[in-house]
This record gives C-alpha cells, structure tokens and sequence, in this order.
C-alpha cells in the first residue's frame, strides 16, 4: 500500500479488501473486544478474564502476553493494539496492592479511549466452579438490569452502556423462543455490581407457552465501582451520531400510541350517498306500480306549495 497526501491506495486485492472492510460502512460489524492483562495479575483476575473471553467468544481476542501499561495514565498502547486488531471495546485486568484484583472495562470512538470504567473484584466464581451444562459459543444473551442506580446515577448510566456494548453480541431482526438460551443480570446496589450468568430451561407447562427456569452456569462476581474516565457530553453526543441514510423518514399522517400501534389519517371528499352503489338485490327492487307513479311525478314537474291559510 502506498500513502499519496494522507490517503492510502492499494497496491494488491487483498490490500483493497483489507481497507474496504476498515472503512466506514452505514451498518457497522460486530463490536469486537480484545482481552488482556497488565504487567502485575493476580489469578483471580486471569480466571475471570478467560471465562468473559468464553462468553465474549468469537467477536473477542485474548492476549496472552503481559502488557505492561496503566490505561488510565497512558493509553496510547491500547489505541494501537485497537486500530491493529479493529476493536473498539477492550477488557484490562490488573492486581497490585492499592488496587487488587483489577478491571477495566472501556470502549473507543475512531481507535481514541471514549469511555474506561474500573471495577474490583471482591468474589468471584468461575464457570469451572459451578457443575451445570454451559451454553454453546456464540449465543446471543439476554440483558437485564436491575436497581435504581442505573436510572439515576451519571456513573451508572455509563457503566449500564458500556456493558450493553460489551455483551450484546450482533444484532439480529428475530430471535425464536429456542435461542433465549443465555441470560446476564446486572443488580446494582450500595455501590457495587452483581453480576450473574444463568441458562435459560425450557420445561413442560401444559400449554403452548414453556414454562421457563434460570439455571446458575457461571461466572459470578461481585464487583465494587473505583475510577471513572468519561467522555465529555459533546463528544459522547458525535460518537452515538448516526447517518442520514439510516434515519427513518418521517411519513405523514401516520402515528403510533404508547403500545405501538399505528394510526392512520386519510383525507376525503365529500360524497354524495344517493349516488352510492349498494348491492342489487331481489328485495330492494322497486316495482312495476311503483316505477310508473315515479315516471309520472318526474314528467308532471314540481308541485306548487299550497298557500298556508289565513284564519279571520
């Protein structure tokens, strides 16, 4: 590839398909993350950043080497192992004494660090840990989240985006009843984040509905929120900017109610009934009599209205 004035041109096919599929598209690719560890790890923390990479699995990559670098004073290393690997979600595990048992979860918006929220962990239990059946790689969960933290804290909305980011998989225009497989609950409360894994059971009801059972599968952890690296409200406003082709037009005449359905206005002139055509039916034929005292009626013309009388 060669650099003429700031743009890149290829020199081979398979350089121009590389740059075509880096290039901005209206529908973007799957968010992919990559996972890896600082300088200084604890176990707790390389288990629990390989069962979220068995989660994460396959948008993800898993670095296995150390990285000797700390986000949140120098995130040059983690914006050039995005823009090399095209990820623009990142998980950074770390332990030292201040901050023990470490993570970081973050997001980037044009391979620069947007959002980095840090998390430690205080119990923890891996998918290892807990004897169940485990879901298949790939699967879609399902997101829920509970506590008023997530309404109402700054810090907290935040958070609540970035894992939705993370852990969202790819979008897709329906689910069946069979995929609902995975669930993640998120429970916010007293400063600290619940997070558990459960696997959806589909049992006998009697009806046509299953009825549906959560199965803990792991992991579990208990999490307590430290630092916070935000973007500033501007800046937040353009990454979550989206193109005019993808904006729906506005059709008139046409709105919805709080339950989403469609209303439609449609705008008439004004018809004259006794030119409507009705069914033609035995019944509602006139008869011989009756057509002939109409055809007379017509051929005499209009009567003259009677002088009203005028008592003395």
């Amino acid at each position: 590839m060669t650099q003429l004035d700031g743009v890149v041109k290829p020199k081979t096919k398979r350089s121009k398909r590389f740059l075509e599929s880096r290039a901005p598209k209206l529908v973007e690719d799957v968010k992919n993350a990559m996972i890896m560890r600082g300088g200084n790890t604890s176990q707790t923390v390389s288990q629990a950043l390989r069962d979220i990479y068995s989660l994460k699995k396959p948008s993800a990559v898993l670095y296995k080497k150390k990285n000797i670098t700390r986000p949140f004073e120098d995130s040059t290393s983690l914006e050039f192992f995005s823009k090399k690997t095209d990820c623009s979600l990142f998980l950074f595990g770390s332990h030292n004494k201040k901050r023990p048992h470490n993570l970081i979860f973050g997001r980037l918006f044009d391979f620069h660090v947007l959002d980095m929220i840090e998390l430690g962990i205080e119990k923890f239990v891996s998918l290892s840990d807990i004897k169940s059946s485990k879901c298949p790689e790939g699967t879609k969960p399902l997101l829920v989240f509970a506590g008023e933290a997530f309404d109402t804290d700054n810090d907290h909305k935040r958070l609540k985006s970035l894992l939705i980011d993370f852990f969202r998989g790819p979008t897709v225009s329906a689910v069946r009843l069979a995929g609902c497989e995975h669930v993640l609950h998120f429970t916010a409360l007293e400063g600290k984040i619940y997070l558990r894994s459960y696997r959806c059971l589909l049992k006998k009801s009697g009806c046509r509905t299953p009825r549906i059972e959560l199965e803990e599968m792991g992991p579990s952890l208990d999490l307590l929120l430290r630092r916070t690296h935000l973007a500033s409200e501007d800046l937040y406003r353009l990454a979550h900017r989206q193109p005019r082709a993808l904006k729906a037009k506005k059709k008139k005449n046409i709105s919805h109610d709080a339950f989403g359905t469609k209303f439609g206005r449609v705008h008439m002139q004004k018809q004259d009934l006794t030119k409507l055509q009705t069914r033609k039916m035995k019944g509602l034929r006139k008869r011989r009599g009756e057509v002939l005292a109409a055809d007379q009626e017509e051929a005499q013309g209009p009567k003259e209205p009677k002088e009203p009388k005028v008592e003395s």
